[in-house]
C-alpha cells in the first residue's frame, strides 16, 4: 500500500501540478484577512469532482496546508491574522516588522511552519494506524462514550460563556435530526418536504456558516473602511535569519509542534487555540519572558510551529475515527466522502493506497509551501492590496455552485444562504459556531450508538467494555478541569474589574 500510494502521487504529473496550484491558492487565501483555509477548500471542492481520488484529495490537502501557513504574511505585515491560527504570530511578528526586521519575521515563520507541518505529518503516520487498529474494537458503547467525550469539549470551545456554547451545540444537534432517524428511518421535522427528508448536508452547513457569514459580516462593515498600510518593500536575503538563530529555536519548535499535534487531535479546537497555548508555554518557559510581545523570534516560532503541527494532529482523528479536528478538516471530511473514501477504523484496509497518498501529498505540500513562500514573498504581499469587494461576490457564486455540485439540489443553495444568515445571527448574539458544528457532526453518532447500546444492554452489559468507562472517566475529568479553569478566569476578571 505504501508503494502504491507513492506511485499514485509521483506517478501522475497532474497530482504534483494540482498540489502546486493548491498550495499557491491556499497561501493567497490564508494571507488575505477573512479568507481562510476553510473557505479555500469550500471554493475548490467542486473543482475536484471530476478528478481522481488522489488528485482531488491531494489538492484539498495542499489548500489546507497553504491556507494555514499563509496567515503569517498578513499577521506580520498588517498585524491582522489572515487565519485564526495566526493570532499569536501578531504578538511578536508585527513588532519585528516595525523594527525593520520583517524579512526575518517572515523567514522564521515560513521555515518553522514547514518544520511544524513535517512533525505533525510524521506523528500522523505513526499514530493513525495505531488508533485505527484500536478503533476497530469499538462498538456502540465505545462510540457512544467517544461522542460524549467529544461533546464535552463544548465547555472548552465556549470560552467564557458556557450557556451560549451549549446553545450552539444544541442548535447543531437539532439541525442534524432533520430527515430520517437512524435505525428505524422515521421522518423527523420534514413538514412534508421531500427535500428535508434527506436532511441538511454538512458541506452546506459549513459553507453557510463560514463563507456566507463572512461575506455578510464584511458587508456590514463596508461603510467603515479600515486604513491598512502594507509594508511592500520587504527584501529577502537567504531565508531571512542566521543558522545560529535557527538552532537556538529547535527545542522551542519541537515543543510547540507537539503542543499543536496534541491540540489538533482534540475534536473541534484547532490552530487558533494551539498557537495561543504554545505561545504561552514558550513565554512561561523562557528565561526572558518580558521580551515576548516586543519582537523576538521565539514567539513567531512557537505560534507557527504549533498551528502547522495542528494540521497533522487534526488529521489523526479524521482518518482514524472519522471525526474532524477543526473546521478545515470538517471540509476535508466532505471531500473524502465525495471521492468515495470513508474515514474510520477500516480506512487503512479499504483505502490504504489513498491514505498513504495523502501522507506523501502532505509532505510535498509542505516543501512546496516553504519554497513558494520564500521565493514569492513579494508577490504574495501585493495580493493583499486586492479589494475584498471584488473577491467576496465571486466567493458567494462559487460557494453556491459547490453546494449544488454536492447533491445536485437547488435546495442546498437556499440552505447555504439560510445557514449564512443563521451564522450571522449567532455572531451578533455572541454564540460561537464551533460548538454548533461539533453538535451537528457528533449528534447523529451519539444518537445512533446510544440506541444500539440500549438495545444491547440486556444481553451485553456495559461492564464488559473497559474503553467505555475509560472515555467516561476522561470526560468527567475534562468537564471538571474546564469548569474550574473557567471559574478561575471569571474570578480573575472580577478581581481586576474591582481594582
Amino acid at each position: 500500500m505504501v508503494v502504491e500510494g507513492l506511485m499514485n502521487v509521483f506517478g501522475d504529473p497532474l497530482v504534483i501540478l494540482f498540489i502546486a496550484i493548491g498550495v499557491i491558492v491556499g497561501i493567497i487565501f490564508g494571507s488575505i484577512p477573512g479568507l481562510t483555509a476553510t473557505m479555500a477548500i469550500v471554493m475548490f471542492l467542486p473543482v475536484t469532482y471530476t478528478m481522481t481520488s488522489t488528485q482531488g484529495i491531494s489538492m484539498l490537502i495542499a489548500l489546507y496546508i497553504g491556507g494555514i501557513s499563509g496567515g503569517l504574511i498578513s499577521a506580520i505585515l498588517l498585524n491582522i491574522p489572515g487565519t485564526p491560527s495566526s493570532v499569536a504570530t501578531c504578538f511578536d511578528g508585527r513588532p519585528l516588522a516595525e523594527k525593520g526586521q520583517a524579512a526575518k519575521a517572515l523567514g522564521v515563520g515560513v521555515v518553522f511552519s514547514f518544520i511544524g507541518t513535517v512533525v505533525g505529518v510524521l506523528l500522523l503516520i505513526v499514530i493513525s494506524p495505531l488508533l485505527a487498529s484500536l478503533a476497530i474494537k469499538f462498538g456502540p458503547y465505545e462510540y457512544c462514550s467517544l461522542a460524549i467525550f467529544s461533546l464535552s469539549l463544548v465547555i472548552t470551545l465556549s470560552g467564557k460563556d458556557l450557556v451560549k456554547g451549549l446553545i450552539g451545540a444544541i442548535i447543531g444537534a437539532l439541525l442534524a435530526t432533520v430527515g430520517l432517524s437512524p435505525i428505524d428511518s422515521r421522518q423527523r421535522f420534514t413538514f412534508g418536504s421531500a427535500d428535508l427528508t434527506a436532511g441538511f448536508k454538512l458541506l452546506v452547513l459549513l459553507i453557510g456558516l463560514f463563507a456566507v457569514t463572512e461575506v455578510i459580516k464584511y458587508a456590514g462593515q463596508v461603510r467603515k473602511p479600515e486604513k491598512i498600510e502594507i509594508e511592500s518593500g520587504v527584501k529577502m536575503k537567504g531565508i531571512g535569519f542566521t543558522a545560529k538563530e535557527f538552532f537556538s529555536q529547535i527545542f522551542n519548535c519541537i515543543r510547540s509542534a507537539l503542543v499543536g499535534v496534541g491540540i489538533g487531535i482534540l475534536p473541534g479546537i484547532g490552530g487558533g487555540v494551539s498557537c495561543m497555548i504554545s505561545y504561552t508555554v514558550a513565554k512561561n518557559s523562557s528565561k526572558h519572558p518580558e521580551k515576548f510581545g516586543t519582537g523576538i523570534i521565539d514567539g513567531v516560532v512557537a505560534s507557527e510551529s504549533a498551528n502547522n503541527g495542528t494540521i497533522g494532529g487534526a488529521m489523526i482523528p479524521l482518518l482514524s475515527l472519522g471525526i474532524p479536528g477543526d473546521p478545515a478538516t470538517a471540509m476535508l471530511l466532505g471531500g473524502l466522502m465525495v471521492h468515495n473514501v470513508s474515514p474510520g477504523p477500516l480506512i487503512f484496509d479499504k483505502n490504504g493506497a489513498v491514505v498513504y497518498g495523502i501522507f506523501f501529498a502532505m509532505i510535498i505540500s509542505a516543501v512546496m509551501m516553504m519554497i513558494f513562500m520564500l521565493v514569492g514573498m513579494r508577490g504574495f504581499i501585493k495580493v493583499l492590496n486586492i479589494p475584498k469587494n471584488f473577491l467576496l461576490p465571486a466567493i458567494v457564486v462559487l460557494c453556491c455552485i459547490g453546494a449544488i455540485g454536492d447533491s445536485n439540489r437547488i435546495f442546498d443553495v437556499w440552505g447555504v444562504l439560510i445557514f449564512g444568515l443563521l451564522g450571522f445571527g449567532l455572531l451578533k448574539a455572541g454564540i460561537p459556531s464551533s460548538p454548533m458544528i461539533l453538535g451537528f457532526i457528533l449528534g447523529p453518532m451519539f444518537e445512533e450508538n446510544l440506541r444500539k447500546a440500549s438495545q444491547l444492554a440486556s444481553s451485553d452489559s456495559a461492564f464488559r467494555h473497559p474503553i467505555f468507562f475509560l472515555f467516561m472517566i476522561v470526560t468527567v475529568i475534562v468537564v471538571f478541569m474546564s469548569l474550574r479553569s473557567n471559574k478561575k478566569a471569571a474570578q480573575a476578571e472580577n478581581s481586576i474589574a474591582s481594582e
